[in-house]
């Protein structure tokens, strides 16, 4: 296995929901913080406070794929530094599917894609490259 540097194992979580606005409203009430919106056509996102030099983010999402509840739920984003290309290429050899192929995010976020893991649990990945 190949040395790696220090980094943080996760580096975005997305919480799907049905109704952004109300999800926006609950969890600024709860937080006492405001979520920045942030939609992308059909996709929306209320993304949570964070810095992003410091690690994790994360948002509420709305749209194709964001399912709420038992048949959904939160995706965790594993960091897939320094390319995502080269953890998809080990996915299916480590027993894994890939559920959405790479995905350029745009506005300079970088690119995620989708996997199952053994188990049937969607996972998500992201790398600036």
């Amino acid at each position: 296995m190949a040395q790696q540097t220090q980094r943080n194992a996760v580096n975005w979580f997305e919480i799907p929901t049905r109704d952004i606005g109300r999800a926006q409203q609950f969890y600024e009430a709860m937080l006492e913080a405001p979520l920045q919106r942030n939609d992308m056509g059909e996709y929306k996102m209320a993304m949570f406070p964070s810095d992003p030099s410091q690690g994790v983010g994360g948002c509420l999402a709305q749209g194709e794929g964001a399912v709420p509840g038992v048949e959904g739920g939160t995706v965790v984003y594993l960091n897939a530094e320094p390319s995502l290309d080269a953890v998809l290429s080990r996915v299916e050899r480590a027993g894994g599917k890939i559920a959405i192929p790479r995905t350029e995010i745009g506005g300079g976020h970088g690119y995620f894609a989708h996997i199952l893991d053994p188990e049937g649990n969607r996972v998500g990945l992201h790398a600036m490259n």
